[in-house]
């Protein structure tokens, strides 16, 4: 992209601002204050509806400026660590609803580099869905299986780049030019959307999640996953079983078919509880139009999920402190989830203990007055992140993650049976995932676990216990020859120190030697002169001595 384009596209940006009363944010920036005047001068500012709130404005300008920015604000609405609930609130209204490319045909033949005869009997060339990254069409292949077919937009890449690049100019202007800007970390937030987005290009990734999930899945009559087509998948397209059921959203047909919606509720937390702490794995991205439900069983509901470009891990440990920290918040013992915020090391270890649990109670105490079937649990653990954020605690991105998927079931559960009592149905399944991970019982599957491990290094074990051995030994040598080299320098060191006193001696009784002679020669006759000589002989006798002495 020259620069003359970016010029163009960033020009085109600001249009889109203005437009939608964003040009505030703009001359908001201190560079931009002499001119803030130029504000009233937008035609928009006069004619745009002013009961529309930040949120809103935010939301309608992303939509119009196109799929990457829609993109970006679905990110930013999962970071509600950094950006306030008016406006995340809004984001997460951004409908992916994208305006469908032409020529799929074709471009699957590229990709597949073969007539699209030679794979399907029949390909529907007008879109099933359209999204802002791929698109899908409905297909048969040559063995009668019913799939869809996944397909990348074209020159996708390029165009995130450029516009990746652009969020990257402006992010850099916010920090610099706009307090508010860098205290948002704004330039932190586009490095974060740049990751996850290229991730999502590659429709393989994709498809390696739905088999994992599948496979978790694999008995369930709770959740069924889509099979892969392996021969069929690319990094640019995947084909996968076409599955047939009513959206979750539409509750009057779900109400025609007979399936009881109590029990559907029900089942859609306690499957989100199972991928969390079951499978340490979990779909990201549940919103309604990704979850469908099977009519084949209908007083045996069993959801169907689609979109598996975003899923969410937890590191064991992680895995382990949420558990019990639920636990604890729901026995409302404050000083305990205080203590496993410190021990997870989700807060500094300096933190004091006292004063992080007087904060946790304050937030949570109004929330407990409430029945515990109004209670939300992703709004509680909004409010841990945001007291949390007092003392320093880092947010990590997959328990945003998890928050923001928990905020969707809860929403989606509540349109089920506005009656689900979510802790209910979810203190069950933690309370078996707890009891696994203590006791013997779990001591034992742990060792039974590992045992082909250690049956597969067992046989190395004797000689690798030998060089071991052998190691300590020629270290154990190694020391003792330094000792002995030690040793033998402190002995030379001590006979240097005798040999040098003992000359000392010498010298000495050789200077009382010569005066005794020189007295009894008579060569001096006068006294005086003599008893000179004989103090100074005396006095360097006495000072070789002493010097001696103390070098010893």
């Amino acid at each position: 992209m020259n620069r003359f384009s970016k010029l163009l596209r960033l020009i085109y940006i600001n249009y889109i601002l203005a437009k939608h009363g964003l040009d505030e944010v703009i001359f908001a920036m201190r560079v931009f204050a002499p001119v803030r005047f130029l504000i009233y001068f937008n035609p928009w500012t006069w004619i745009r509806d002013k009961s529309q709130s930040r949120g809103v404005r935010i939301r309608l300008a992303l939509e119009e400026l196109g799929p990457i920015f829609v993109k970006f604000g679905q990110m930013l609405s999962t970071r509600p660590d950094l950006i306030s609930e008016d406006i995340t609130n809004e984001l997460e209204l951004l409908q992916d609803k994208v305006p469908a490319f032409s020529g799929a045909r074709k471009l699957v033949e590229k990709i597949y580099g073969r007539p699209i005869d030679d794979i399907f009997v029949d390909f529907q060339d007008e879109a099933l869905a359209s999204a802002s990254i791929a698109q899908v069409h409905g297909a048969e292949l040559l063995d009668g299986h019913q799939v869809v077919v996944k397909v990348l937009r074209p020159n996708i890449e390029k165009i995130i780049r450029r516009d990746i690049g652009l969020l990257y100019s402006i992010a850099r202007l916010a920090e610099r030019y706009w307090t508010f800007g860098r205290r948002l970390r704004v330039t932190e937030i586009v490095a974060e959307f740049e990751q996850t987005i290229l991730k999502e290009l590659d429709l393989s990734r994709e498809a390696a999640n739905a088999q994992q999930l599948r496979r978790n899945f694999e008995k369930s009559t709770m959740l069924y996953v889509p099979e892969i087509y392996w021969p069929y998948v690319r990094p640019q397209a995947i084909v996968m079983e076409r599955i047939h059921g009513i959206p979750v959203s539409n509750i009057t047909a779900l109400r025609e078919a007979g399936i009881p919606l109590k029990v559907l509720a029900e089942r859609g937390v306690e499957v989100f509880f199972t991928q969390v702490f079951r499978d340490c794995f979990f779909h990201a991205d549940m919103h309604p139009g990704n979850i469908f439900v099977s009519t084949k069983d209908p007083q045996n509901p069993c959801y169907i999920a689609v979109d598996f470009g975003i899923m969410g891990t937890l590191s064991s440990t992680d895995q382990r402190y949420l558990a019990e920290n639920m636990m604890a918040f729901f026995k409302r013992d404050y000083q305990r989830v205080a203590e496993l915020h410190v021990e997870s090391g989700w807060v500094p270890e300096n933190t004091r203990v006292d004063e992080l649990e007087a904060a946790i109670r304050t937030v949570c105490e109004p929330i407990f007055e409430k029945p515990l079937k109004e209670i939300s649990f992703g709004q509680l653990l909004l409010r841990l992140f945001q007291t949390g954020k007092q003392f320093h605690m880092e947010i990590q991105p997959q328990l945003l993650l998890l928050q923001k998927t928990l905020i969707h079931i809860e929403g989606l559960g509540r349109q089920l049976y506005p009656d689900l009592d979510l802790w209910q149905t979810a203190q069950p399944v933690l309370e078996r995932w707890l009891k696994k991970q203590v006791g013997a019982k779990a001591f034992f599957r742990k060792v039974w676990r590992d045992l082909p491990y250690w049956a597969e290094k067992l046989p190395d074990m004797p000689a690798k216990v030998e060089r071991v051995l052998e190691y300590f030994h020629r270290e154990e040598l190694r020391r003792g020859k330094e000792e002995l080299a030690i040793q033998k320098l402190f002995s030379e060191q001590r006979t240097t120190r005798k040999s040098g006193f003992m000359n000392g001696i010498g010298c000495a009784l050789i200077a009382m030697a010569l005066m005794i002679g020189l007295i009894q020669s008579n060569l001096w006759s006068d006294a005086q002169d003599l008893a000179r000589i004989a103090w100074a002989i005396g006095a360097s006798g006495a000072f070789v001595l002493l010097l001696t002495v103390w070098l010893r």
